[in-house]
């Protein structure tokens, strides 16, 4: 070994004692006759002391040519810090050395290597090998790794079974659009990169391996934005002879596993809400419970007033935002252009300020009397000293519209704590969701998903109002994981592969292989997936999840330190049959 200890271990207790140390230079400071030398590795940082007169010349020359980010090696005696330093776990020590030896000398990095860097984004992702290098990354992969083992760990208690499935699959035409594979050996086929293992684990299901796991990479061919990469990892698991309450069970415990365990947060109920309600209450299915200002539906008391705006809506919604009725012309001005912003896309907004008096004082006086205001108040259990905000228009828009201005005014108001966790299971999702472009029916999830028993025979009558077997887990407004139970037999599944506006023939040439492993004891089964990289960011206190992948795609779907994707060469399109000779 070239060291005996690591930077990152050494304390009062080991003064005295001789010592190797390898690492990396962080920083150098030369007074003349005395220098000092920051010794980084993952570890930590141990500080170097070279003094003329009491070092050997031959160590204090070496230290003259040293350079930010050489590799050394050094010997020397653990002796007590004078000017100790509290902010690091090694400042009451530093190693008076007797040899150094530089391992590998460095060009000058292109940015600072420390916590507060001086480099942006892409060029630290240029050179991400060095990015890696700073603590504050180096942390979130760390507690990327605690959390899978974590995962491991209690899912191997439960008695699932860690299984590969493959990568290189088939392409289907459900959901987002494949990355696909051609094909050398069967020129004009080609593969696709699995989405999700979900056509697998089921099979895995009728071999009879009744749990499995597996953290597995996916793959899709999407838009990019801060929590989302081309490539991207899931806890993906499956259970036999379960119902729905089984799993959430059984995945409510691995949740609270991993906030007992990694951040030491004992999480509270794990409420359940219909995705109706969710929808009704606060205009998102991944709602963030941590604050109230539920949605309240104003129609019967804001229409027929003679305000053309609120009488042609579909919807006239409000939200009551405690304490706010002191807020001045300029702040609410600013709520109506927030919320005409074109990312939002309402067309205006309006106020009704609960004043202390008991009286009421709106942008919309005109229209409606102190006690029509007064009516509204009440519903919206608005007292005096809050503020009412109401949009209005097509319900789906104006849900989502008023979905963002709450959580806008929960983050204004410091509702939003984010070292508060309050987690939601959002069952019941519809089965089926419209598509204009199309015109017909698509999988609000995937094909598989069972509908519930209930609302089966709606099917052929009523296919939009079918309610499917399914869930999400939603935690302080993101959502964290999501499955459903699923369909397992051939006759349910060829059902819904109808309602999908698939043919017989379409249907046996894509998902043939599962209809009929179906029917040789195919058991009732489901499972649920996490998006484990957005789990990690949210353990870590964070919006992106680049951080905590190693080497991450940009905006682009790039990855800009191997310049990737790029070019093949000719040779190579002609041998997989994309070009002619």
């Amino acid at each position: 070994m070239l060291r005996s200890h690591n930077c990152g271990e050494l304390r009062e207790e080991h003064v005295g004692q001789e010592v190797t140390l390898s690492g990396w230079v962080q920083k150098i400071r030369d007074k003349g006759g005395l220098m000092w030398v920051d010794l980084r590795d993952r570890y930590g940082i141990t500080q170097l002391t070279f003094e003329e007169g009491r070092t050997n010349t031959a160590a204090i020359e070496v230290a003259r040519k040293l350079g930010r980010e050489f590799v050394v090696q050094v010997k020397g005696k653990v002796v007590e810090r004078y000017a100790k330093n509290d902010k690091i776990p090694t400042g009451s020590i530093e190693i008076d050395v007797q040899e150094l030896t530089i391992l590998n000398a460095a060009k000058t990095p292109p940015f600072v290597i420390e916590d507060e860097t001086d480099g942006g984004e892409e060029l630290r992702m240029k050179y991400r090998y060095l990015d890696l290098r700073r603590g504050t990354v180096r942390n979130k992969l760390v507690l990327r790794s605690q959390m899978a083992i974590a995962v491991r760990n209690y899912l191997a208690d439960q008695q699932f079974v860690e299984v590969e499935t493959p990568v290189l699959i088939k392409s289907t035409p459900e959901g987002a659009r494949d990355f696909v594979v051609p094909s050398r050996i069967n020129q004009g086929e080609f593969y696709a990169l699995p989405q999700s293992p979900q056509t697998f684990k089921q099979l895995l299901m009728v071999s009879g391996f009744d749990r499995y796991f597996q953290i597995v990479k996916c793959f899709r061919d999407e838009d990019l934005r801060a929590d989302r990469q081309p490539e991207f990892t899931q806890i993906d698991c499956e259970m036999s002879f379960v119902d729905r309450d089984d799993i959430l069970d059984t995945f409510e415990g691995m949740t609270r596993h991993l906030f007992s365990s990694i951040k030491g947060v004992e999480l509270g109920e794990f409420p359940r809400m219909s995705y109706a309600d969710a929808m009704s209450k606060y205009g998102s299915d991944k709602p963030d419970v941590r604050f109230g200002m539920e949605f309240v539906e104003l129609n019967d008391l804001a229409q027929n007033k003679g305000f053309n705006v609120f009488d042609l809506a579909e919807l006239v919604v409000g939200i009551c935002a405690e304490g706010c009725a002191e807020y001045t012309r300029k702040q609410l001005d600013e709520l109506t252009d927030y919320v005409k912003r074109p990312q939002i896309g309402a067309k205006g907004l309006v106020y009704v300020k609960c004043n202390a008096d008991g009286s009421f004082k709106s942008s919309v006086d005109k229209f409606y009397s102190q006690e029509d205001l007064a009516a509204w108040a009440e519903k919206a259990g608005a007292k005096a000293g809050d503020l009412l905000l109401v949009l209005s228009g097509n319900t789906a828009a104006t849900r989502k519209q008023m979905n963002e201005l709450r959580l806008f005014m929960g983050s204004q108001l410091g509702l939003r704590n984010p070292n508060e966790f309050k987690p939601l299971w959002v069952v019941d999702f519809p089965l089926l969701e419209w598509d204009e472009e199309t015109k017909r029916f698509h999988a609000m999830h995937h094909p598989f998903t069972s509908p519930l028993k209930s609302d089966i025979e709606k099917l052929d009558t009523d296919p939009g109002s079918v309610r499917a077997n399914a869930y999400d887990l939603v935690i302080n407004g993101v959502e964290i994981g999501g499955g459903s139970i699923r369909i397992h037999d051939k006759a349910t599944q060829q059902l819904m592969f109808k309602h999908l506006g698939f043919t017989d023939d379409e249907a046996k040439a894509q998902f043939g292989f599962l209809m009929d492993a179906f029917e040789y004891g195919a058991p009732p089964h489901g499972g649920i997936a996490f998006g484990f990289d957005r789990l990690c960011a949210m353990f870590g206190g964070s919006e992106t999840i680049r951080d905590y992948i190693a080497f991450p795609k940009n905006t682009s779907g790039r990855d800009v330190m191997i310049d990737s994707p790029s070019v093949v060469a000719e040779e190579q399109l002609v041998e997989l049959g994309l070009r002619l000779r």
